[in-house]
């Protein structure tokens, strides 16, 4: 590459801050320049390369989250002194807390892309019990599902779904049909699974069906658990839209209603103050939001 072409060593460290801080004003003060210097700076970036590296929030583009980790292993290198070279294979940490059903259906398809773009960042993930708070160990980043807000934790929404009733073909062969399972006889007629991880209210809410929450039948407190309970014939679930699309798409599961219904659950990013100080707690952060922004 010819030398003209290499960007600007104060434009990669001001791109490299505002990754990190998301704040202009913090990547200002740790450089010691305006905030006006780094939007400068930037810019001046974006044009050289030709593309966007920032989203408005200050979370990266594609292109921006791919152009990181090269910044920074080359900013990384630079900051060697002489005769004190990187250890060949360093790799950075990070430790993090999922829930199984959504590592299994939407981390875990997604996590090549991470790797390529990231290769000096080493995983670790570990289980994390939805709705409990609960984990094996302590974690830099966590997956949390519930209502939020946790208290003490920084957190970011990651996603919200939808949930619409679900069955095997064979129970809806045996028990059905339920319409639309959207009256109080519908509902009556079938045997219901339940999770305290979706409750059933939120669709007798939406369809005005006068039932408390079961007290009776099958119950599981994991929502991979609940999609194959239904899909071996145990009854009907309440499904989230997004998790449980596999099921669908493999026939396993079947939608008794064409329409959905929002549920109150969400699931959450969080980590302790200060954790996105840490370069690679910041990049797997923006590399997750955007890889679950498309479906």
């Amino acid at each position: 590459m010819a030398a003209e072409r290499i960007p600007p060593i104060q434009c990669l460290q001001a791109f490299e801050a505002l990754a990190r801080l998301r704040s202009v004003t913090q990547a200002a003060d740790e450089l010691s320049v305006t905030p006006s210097a780094v939007s400068h700076r930037i810019r001046q970036l974006e044009t050289q390369l030709g593309c966007k590296l920032f989203l408005r929030d200050f979370g990266l583009t594609p292109e921006g989250q791919a152009y990181l980790g090269p910044v920074r292993q080359g900013l990384q290198s630079l900051a060697q002194l002489p005769g004190r070279a990187v250890p060949s294979g360093a790799t950075a940490r990070l430790r993090l807390a999922v829930t199984p059903t959504f590592s299994r259906q939407l981390l875990l398809p997604r996590l090549s892309h991470f790797r390529h773009a990231y290769p000096e960042i080493e995983l670790v993930l570990q289980v994390a019990i939805p709705l409990a708070d609960t984990k094996a160990e302590e974690a830099d980043l966590e997956v949390r599902y519930g209502v939020g807000p946790y208290p003490g934790l920084e957190q970011v929404r990651l996603l919200s779904d939808e949930v619409t009733p679900v069955c095997s073909p064979e129970y809806l062969h045996e028990a059905g049909p339920f319409g639309e399972f959207a009256s109080l006889d519908d509902v009556r007629r079938a045997r219901l699974i339940r999770t305290p991880l979706e409750p059933w209210s939120t669709w007798f809410q939406a369809h005005g069906i006068a039932l408390p929450e079961p007290s009776g039948g099958a119950q599981f407190n994991d929502v991979g658990l609940v999609l194959d309970a239904a899909a071996a014939g145990f009854g009907v679930a309440l499904m989230r839209l997004r998790l449980g699309l596999s099921w669908l798409d493999s026939g396993r599961l079947v939608r008794l209603s064409p329409r959905s219904v929002p549920s109150p659950l969400h699931h959450h990013l969080c980590w302790k103050p200060g954790t996105m100080e840490r370069w690679e707690c910041a990049a797997f952060a923006d590399w997750l939001r955007t890889a679950l922004a498309t479906p």
